[in-house]
């Protein structure tokens, strides 16, 4: 214990004979009343107060920015959490207002998800996840819990191409679902119209429009829009009906396929009268 003690003082000796000295002074300077000496250790407390001071707010500030970082973090982290959550609550409310419409209908529904989406101004398709495995052929019908979203143009073993509504090369027969008028609607480039429409038809804005049952493309009546306007053509004695479509097509993420497939003999005679216009 001898031998440590003095190897310890050996090594460090210098060091705590400072320190004794410096206590001492203190000691010293602390008990000394002379007004020189009180001036030298006010100045001494207050540069060591002021010292300590700056070293604290140092200290102080770099736990803040540390903390500030770790909370941004976390904000960081719940945001991403609550938009999550958001995601899957949108995802389940679509969810459920597809199962509340297959629940609703007596036909085949095979259910997708757009897998891309190909948004051109005269040709809009999308790709959906379901093909010739699932039993989809071309020209079912494809709809969402608002409306018809399209036809089934072409399918692989995994997917299908879509032709939307707004696609330059689908013409449907629809009607009127107030006054039960019939018409050929197609996507002419800026909007959807119903053409050659009489101008004596009852046909008004607001009115919804659903395909038709003479259709031999889509003959059950599903939702298609909504009468906007009606275009007067000077010449002649028909007007162009405009509808706004109940689907928004650049939103659109699940759908339903319509397995729904109709007479050959009746859609070529619809498509012979599609090619005369």
């Amino acid at each position: 214990m001898f031998r440590l003690l003095s190897k310890f003082w050996e090594s460090f000796k210098e060091y705590i004979i400072l320190v004794i000295l410096l206590i001492t002074s203190l000691v010293i300077l602390s008990l000394n009343q002379k007004p020189a000496v009180k001036k030298v250790r006010s100045v001494a407390f207050g540069s060591f107060a002021v010292i300590t001071t700056i070293v604290s707010d140092v200290i102080d500030i770099s736990k803040i920015k540390s903390e500030n970082n770790r909370l941004r973090r976390v904000n960081a982290e719940l945001m991403i959490q609550i938009n999550r959550l958001r995601e899957y609550g949108v995802i389940n409310e679509n969810l459920k207002k597809l199962i509340e419409l297959k629940d609703s209908l007596d036909y085949p529904l095979i259910p997708a998800s757009v897998v891309s989406k190909a948004l051109t101004k005269s040709q809009e398709t999308i790709t959906i996840s379901a093909g010739s495995r699932d039993k989809v052929r071309p020209g079912m019908p494809v709809i969402t819990d608002q409306g018809l979203a399209g036809i089934v143009y072409s399918t692989s073993e995994d997917f299908a191409i879509i032709r939307t509504l707004k696609n330059f090369d689908l013409k449907l027969t629809v009607k009127d679902e107030r006054s039960r008028i019939d018409g050929i609607m197609k996507w002419n480039g800026e909007e959807l119209v119903v053409i050659d429409v009489p101008k004596t038809y009852d046909v008004e804005p607001g009115d919804r429009v659903v395909t038709s049952d003479l259709s031999s493309i889509v003959s059950v009546p599903i939702p298609v829009g909504i009468i906007t306007g009606v275009s007067n053509i000077e010449t002649g004695i028909f007007n162009q009906v405009r509808v706004k479509p109940f689907v928004d097509f650049a939103s659109i993420e699940y759908v339903f396929v319509v397995g729904i497939v109709q007479s050959k003999q009746k859609n070529d005679l619809e498509l012979n009268f599609y090619n005369r216009e």
